[in-house]
C-alpha cells in the first residue's frame, strides 16, 4: 500500500465519523452544528404535559431531594420551617424554569410583556439547545464560557450519582445474598472504596449505560417506568413511619434559633433548596425544546414544587422513624435500608432507588454534558456520543469515591456553584423578556459573524453584569469551603447567592443594555427561518401596522 492510499483510507475513516446537520440547518457547516444542535424539527417535538410531569416525578424522588431537609433540621428549624422553605424554593425554581407569559398587541405598544421569569417557554418556543440560546445574551464566542462550566458540572455530578447508585446495587445484592457484606477487602485504605464498593459501582455503570443511549424523543419511556415503580416506593416506605412509629422525634422537635438568626437560616435554607436544581433553570431549554408548545409544559409550574417537597417530606418521615427503630438519624435512605431485617423490602426499595438515580443522572445530568460536547465539538460529537464521552469521563475519570472521600472542599465548591447558575439565568431571562423582548434571531445563532458577534463574540454587558453578581457571594463560597475561615458579614449574601446573584445580573445586564443598546441583536419581531429573513424588516414592519389596530391578549 502507497502512502497515498494509506493517506486516503484515513481521511476515508475519519470521514465516517463525520456529523452533519440538518437538511434546513442555519449553520454554513458542520463546524458549527449538526441535526442534534439544529432546531427540532416538529416530528421530534414530542414531549406533551404527561411527558413533563413524568420528567419531573422522575427528578423529584431520588436520593438527594430525600435528604435536602437533613442540614435544615441540624441548624435549628423545625420540620414545619424546612417544609415551607423547600416549597417556596421549589415554586420559585419552578418560575425560573417554566414560566408564564402574556403578550399583549396594540396599536400603541405592538408587542408588551407581562412576564415572568421562564427559561422553559424560551425553549419551547426557539426549540434550540440552551448552548445555542446562550448566544443571545452572552455572544457567540463568550457562550462557551458557560458550556464548558455546565458540561463539568454536569460531569462531576454523574460521576455522583453514579456512586449513589452502587450503594443501591450493594443493598439489592445484599438483600439476595447477604454474604455479599462479607466479601475481603483486597484495595488498599488509600484507595477510599472496597473490593465490594468498586464492584457494585461498575455493576451499575454498566446497567446505566444502555439507557444512556436512549434519544431523548424516546427516554420519556423510561420516564413512565419510573413513575409506575418509585412513588408507590415512597408511598410504602412514609406509611412504613407512619405506621410503626406514629411519626416519631423529629415531629416532635422544635426550633432551637430566634430572632434575626432564625430569619438567615430559613433564608440559607431557602438558598439550598434554590440550589439543589439552580442548574435546569439554566438549561432547561434542553428539553422543553422538543416540546410542541409552550402550554404543553406549563404543568411544571405545579408539578415542580409538589414532587419535591412530598419527597423531602418522605425523608423526614422516615428519617425520624428509622431514630425509633435503631437510635440514630440515618438521612441516607441507603443506611436506613441497610438496617432493615425484611430482605425483600430492602431489596424493592433499593430497586426502586436505583431506578431513580438512573433517571434522574439521565435527565439533571448525562443529557445537559451531551448538549454541551455537541456545542463544543458538533462536526464529531452528538447526543448519544456526548453521553458515552459523559459516562466514561464523569464515570471513570473524575473518580467520584476519591473526591467523596477526601475532597470535601472541592465537593463544597461544586455545591456552591450557584453563585455562577444565578446570575446567568438572570442574564438570559431578562435579555429575552426585558431587551429582546422575544424578538430573537433564530438562524443569527448558528452563524459565528452574525449579529450575536457584539464584539469579536462576547457581549460585554453580560460579562459586566458577571463582574457585578459574582464577588459578593464569593465570601460565604469560602468560609463554606473552609469553615476555620472567618469572613464575617459576609456569610449573610452567600445565604441568599442565587436569588441576589439573579437580581443582581438582570439588573444590571438590563440597564446597560437599555443605556448602551446592542443595536445589531434589536429586532422588531423573531426571526424562525431564513424565509423570513429575506422578506426583510420593511414587511415585517408592515404586517405588524395591519394588526395596530386592534388589542390581543394572548396567554401562551
Amino acid at each position: 500500500m502507497t502512502t497515498e492510499q494509506g493517506e486516503m483510507r484515513k481521511r476515508s475513516w475519519v470521514k465516517k465519523w463525520e456529523l452533519s446537520p440538518e437538511p434546513a440547518t442555519f449553520a454554513s457547516s458542520n463546524k458549527w452544528s449538526n441535526s442534534d444542535m439544529d432546531v427540532t424539527p416538529p416530528e421530534k417535538r414530542t414531549w406533551g404535559m404527561v411527558t413533563w410531569v413524568l420528567y419531573w416525578v422522575s427528578d423529584a424522588l431520588n436520593v438527594a431531594s430525600y435528604e435536602l431537609a437533613s442540614s435544615m433540621l441540624a441548624v435549628g428549624l423545625s420540620w414545619r420551617q424546612a417544609l415551607p422553605a423547600i416549597a417556596v424554593g421549589h415554586i420559585i425554581i419552578a418560575f425560573a424554569i417554566t414560566g408564564k407569559y402574556i403578550v399583549v398587541e396594540s396599536a400603541s405598544s405592538v408587542s408588551e410583556w407581562d412576564h415572568y421569569s421562564a427559561n422553559g417557554a424560551v425553549g419551547a418556543t426557539l426549540h434550540v439547545p440552551f448552548p445555542v440560546l446562550n448566544r443571545s445574551s452572552f455572544g457567540f464566542y463568550f457562550a462557551y464560557f458557560s458550556v464548558v462550566s455546565r458540561v463539568i458540572l454536569a460531569m462531576f455530578w454523574f460521576g455522583i450519582q453514579t456512586y449513589t447508585g452502587s450503594e443501591c446495587v450493594y443493598q439489592m445484592l445484599k438483600a439476595i445474598w447477604p454474604s455479599t457484606a462479607r466479601i475481603p477487602n483486597h484495595l488498599p485504605e488509600s484507595a477510599n472504596i472496597t473490593t465490594t464498593g468498586l464492584m457494585c459501582y461498575f455493576l451499575f455503570w454498566l446497567i446505566q449505560f444502555p439507557c444512556l443511549l436512549i434519544s431523548p424523543q424516546k427516554v420519556r419511556w423510561l420516564f413512565i417506568a419510573k413513575a409506575v415503580i418509585v412513588p408507590p416506593a415512597f408511598l410504602a416506605m412514609m406509611g412504613w413511619a407512619f405506621a410503626t412509629t406514629g411519626g416519631g422525634e423529629i415531629f416532635a422537635q422544635k426550633r432551637t434559633l430566634s430572632g434575626s438568626k432564625l430569619g438567615w437560616a430559613w433564608l440559607a435554607a431557602l438558598n439550598s433548596t434554590l440550589g439543589n436544581f439552580s442548574t435546569l433553570a439554566v438549561n432547561i431549554p434542553d428539553f422543553t425544546r422538543y416540546s410542541p408548545s409552550v402550554k404543553a409544559q406549563n404543568v411544571q409550574l405545579i408539578v415542580i414544587p409538589i414532587a419535591f417537597t412530598f419527597c423531602a417530606f418522605v425523608g423526614i418521615a422516615c428519617t425520624s422513624a428509622g431514630y425509633v427503630h435503631y437510635g440514630a438519624y440515618y438521612w441516607d435512605p441507603l443506611r436506613l435500608i441497610d438496617n432493615w431485617d425484611n430482605r425483600a423490602a430492602s431489596f424493592f426499595a433499593s430497586f426502586a432507588f436505583a431506578l431513580a438515580t438512573i433517571c434522574t443522572n439521565i435527565s439533571a445530568n448525562s443529557i445537559s454534558a451531551a448538549n454541551d460536547f455537541t456545542a463544543l465539538l458538533p462536526r464529531w460529537i452528538n447526543i448519544r456520543r456526548g453521553q458515552i464521552l459523559c459516562a466514561l469521563i464523569g464515570g471513570w475519570v473524575i473518580l467520584p469515591w476519591e473526591i467523596l472521600a477526601t475532597a470535601i472542599g472541592f465537593l463544597q465548591f461544586m455545591a456552591g456553584y450557584t453563585v455562577f447558575l444565578g446570575p446567568i439565568a438572570g442574564i438570559m431571562i431578562s435579555d429575552y423578556y426585558l431587551v429582546k423582548r422575544g424578538a430573537v434571531d433564530v438562524p443569527a445563532l448558528y452563524k459565528p459573524r452574525g449579529r450575536y458577534r457584539y464584539h469579536g463574540g462576547v457581549n460585554w454587558r453580560a460579562v459586566l453584569a458577571l463582574v457585578v453578581s459574582v464577588p459578593p457571594n464569593i465570601p460565604g463560597l469560602i468560609n463554606a469551603i473552609n469553615p476555620k475561615i472567618d469572613v464575617h458579614g459576609g456569610i449573610y449574601p452567600y445565604n441568599i447567592a442565587w436569588l441576589l446573584g439573579f437580581t443582581l445580573a438582570a439588573a444590571v445586564y438590563t440597564l446597560t443594555s437599555k443605556v448602551w443598546p446592542a443595536q445589531e441583536a434589536i429586532i422588531p419581531a423573531a426571526v424562525h427561518d431564513e424565509k423570513q429573513r429575506s422578506e426583510g424588516s420593511d414587511s415585517r414592519e408592515g404586517s405588524v401596522k395591519e394588526k395596530a389596530h386592534k388589542t390581543m391578549v394572548t396567554e401562551v
